[in-house]
């Protein structure tokens, strides 16, 4: 058996992943096997141990950290600087398929051979500025990455906060102090194996680990990134653990697929139901006049151009219930706080949207008016369902294009032409 020395400590070789497996010799008490490594807990504040720092990422945030590392490791790479400068640029570039990098932040990678980095990657495929080695350091040459490119086939489809977190969480990864002035494939390796452990700092070494990485294992148990390695499965160490890429719970990957199962009947449904003129003749026909009036507004309204479909569709389709998945939960916290005068916000512009149209608006034009854009179907419904929960709107439903102030709004005097407010009781 093989043995690497380390100094104070030493690192006895196994088997990790058809290559090495490695574990620190440590002072008694020694660290306990990784099938037994109990979930990590916050301490409390009279307990006299310092809790530890919250994750980083979120479940969802941790996939699109390994969707990432997986499209690197799958790019024609063959050194560890223009994978580990590939993740960089990668994540910059999830947007809009071009990734801003100055000279400055090359240097500041410490790669071993950074124009060698650099033309790996002109080589596979990705536009790189010569201006990025040769000119002005503080000035951002634009990369080009085709597989980021907005559209179908975008290998990395992330909003703008996931595209964010999981940036941040790159950076502080690359300097977490076990790592920071180590090689690029220790730092490399330090990013694979973070973004794969769980909850618990346990991690299951991935299948595409870039073969470079094997040999940083002694270097991240040395320095403390790593507690324990034992086969392919691997401890984070505890400095390090608010770096786990975290994993979704089976209850929540159920919650998933049900979710989608919806959402596909739901599509289906509306193909089936895809109204026709003459059916649209019939429905009309058939409904009382203050609707057909109503109906009309919207048919004929000049300022919004609908399509026969969309508005047929509209009100001869029942609304298909809208799931509400903890992904959209969770960004409402966020938009709210950042948008802490929506209610009346909205309740004002459903007054001035009926003056000029005749009718109320749909939920995205409710939010794309107010400039709320960029936002899922589902946390649109979050918001417009909190807004008419919370009294600020109100609509009449299953009647589409109704919404209008509602009594949160009447107390606060945003009414509708003719309507008379209601004071607060």
């Amino acid at each position: 058996m093989s043995r690497w020395s380390f100094g104070k400590g030493s690192v006895r070789a196994r088997d990790f992943g058809g290559a090495i497996t490695v574990r620190c010799d440590v002072p008694k008490p020694a660290v306990s096997a990784v099938s037994a490594v109990p979930p990590l807990t916050t301490a409390s504040a009279g307990d006299g141990a310092a809790a530890p720092p919250p994750f980083l990422l979120t479940p969802r945030q941790g996939e699109a950290a390994r969707a990432l590392l997986s499209y690197v490791a799958a790019l024609p790479l063959n050194s560890v600087d223009a994978q580990l400068l590939a993740v960089v640029v990668g994540i910059r570039a999830a947007r809009t398929g071009t990734g801003n990098l100055t000279g400055t932040d090359l240097r500041s990678l410490r790669l071993e051979d950074p124009e060698a980095a650099v033309a790996e990657l002109s080589a596979a495929g990705w536009e790189v500025s010569g201006e990025l080695i040769d000119g002005d350091p503080d000035k951002p040459a634009g990369i080009v990455v085709p597989g980021m490119t907005p559209g179908q086939g975008h290998a990395l489809p992330l909003g703008k906060e996931a595209r964010s977190k999981v940036s941040g969480w790159s950076m502080r990864t690359r300097v977490a102090k076990p790592v920071r002035k180590s090689s690029s494939g220790v730092r490399l390796a330090a990013l694979f194996l973070a973004a794969h452990a769980s909850a618990e700092l346990v991690g299951h070494a991935p299948a595409e680990l870039p073969v470079a990485c094997y040999g940083a294992v002694p270097t991240l148990l040395e320095k403390g990134f790593l507690a324990e390695v034992k086969g392919q499965t691997y401890r984070l160490g505890p400095t390090v653990g608010h770096l786990a890429g975290l994993f979704r719970t089976p209850e929540e990957l159920a919650a998933l697929a049900r979710e989608e199962e919806e959402r596909l009947a739901a599509r289906e449904a509306a193909a089936a139901a895809e109204a026709t003129p003459e059916s649209w003749a019939a429905w009309k026909a058939d409904v009382s006049p203050a609707l057909l009036r109503h109906v009309e507004a919207v048919e004929n309204c000049r300022l919004c151009h609908l399509a026969f479909i969309r508005v047929a569709n509209g009100f001869m389709t029942p609304p298909s219930p809208l799931p509400m998945p903890r992904s959209a939960l969770d960004a409402y916290d966020t938009w709210r706080a950042a948008h802490p005068e929506s209610g009346r916000e909205a309740a004002q512009f459903t007054v001035a949207f009926r003056t000029g149209h005749g009718h109320g608006p749909s939920y995205g034009q409710l939010c794309k008016g107010l400039g709320w854009r960029k936002l899922s179907r589902e946390l649109r419904g979050v918001i417009v369902r909190t807004l008419i929960d919370e009294g600020w709107l109100t609509s009449t439903p299953p009647v589409p294009w109704t919404l209008r102030p509602g009594k949160t709004a009447h107390a606060q005097g945003i009414v509708l032409p003719g309507q008379v407010a209601r004071g607060g009781r």
